[in-house]
């Protein structure tokens, strides 16, 4: 919701903005973050990666909870209806937006399952950044009169960087259990001091790239505003940099959810008020 809320603020700012674009692309998104989710849970017990040790939410197929056939007509019955909001999407912005989708549902499919699952290569927070980050800000914005502005472009950086903060978060808690199992996650390959350090860099790089964006003159000056967020980012970087684990980490993902949410609306006000 976070990207497509930056996106909407953005045409509302260029005098754009469509009410059935923003409904469905708001569909769209929530729906591939669903399958996602679905399609992570039934594409991990299949690997054996979640076991009984694994900290976090539960894990529906690994625990017997839901089947794995179940699993994956819930998975496809969120892509269904993806699908059907992103046919309406491709009718009023563009044939474009049918490789985007393409790409999207590839990149859902094949994080942790296929033969070749990125997630388990240290590739998900760079995959997470492109299509929660830049794919998810600018595709919202594109939808409404099928362009793609510099602004677009500067205000997917912070919203990609704190959607990889949140995985970097939830890789970190699980390093222990992900390295025996074989799950090569990012924080595994750096590291757990190198990965807190990392998860640092991106909650303070997605506030200085709007602060250094407004004061260029990417964006507007307002936009600037979302500085004022600092408080809220300072308890989960000093939880992290403070060997936060287990449960103290799940926290850590909530409040950088919910820093990534006001984030967005902030930079949605202020593009719409002074865009």
């Amino acid at each position: 919701m976070a990207p497509v809320t930056v996106g909407t603020g953005l045409a509302v700012g260029d005098g754009a903005f469509r009410w059935d674009a923003f409904f469905m692309t708001l569909i769209v998104g929530v729906a591939i973050q669903v399958a996602a989710n679905f399609a992570n849970d039934v594409s991990d017990a299949a690997r054996s990666a979640d076991t009984p040790d694994r900290q976090g939410p539960r894990r529906m197929v690994s625990e017997g909870v839901i089947s794995s056939r179940r699993m994956w007509m819930a998975t496809w019955a969120a892509i269904a209806v993806a699908f059907a909001a992103g046919l309406y999407l491709i009718l009023i912005a563009g044939w474009i937006l049918v490789w985007v989708g393409i790409l999207s549902v590839l990149a859902m499919l094949t994080y942790v399952g296929g033969p070749w699952p990125y997630g388990y290569r240290g590739l998900g927070e760079l995959f997470v950044f492109v299509f929660f980050g830049l794919v998810a800000t600018v595709g919202t914005r594109f939808v409404h009169d099928a362009s793609a502005p510099i602004e677009a472009w500067t205000l997917a950086i912070p919203m990609g960087t704190l959607a990889s903060a949140i995985l970097v978060a939830n890789n970190l808690r699980d390093i222990e259990t992900d390295a025996r199992v074989g799950k090569r996650t990012l924080a595994v390959m750096m590291g757990e001091d190198r990965s807190r350090s990392f998860y640092a860099v991106l909650v303070w790089a997605s506030l200085a790239v709007v602060g250094a964006s407004a004061a260029v003159g990417f964006t507007p000056v307002a936009t600037a505003a979302t500085l004022g967020l600092v408080p809220f980012a300072i308890g989960p970087v000093r939880a992290v940099l403070g060997a936060a684990r287990g449960a103290a980490l799940t926290r850590v993902l909530k409040s950088t959810s919910r820093l990534q949410m006001a984030t967005a609306l902030v930079l949605a006000v202020t593009t719409a008020a002074w865009g």
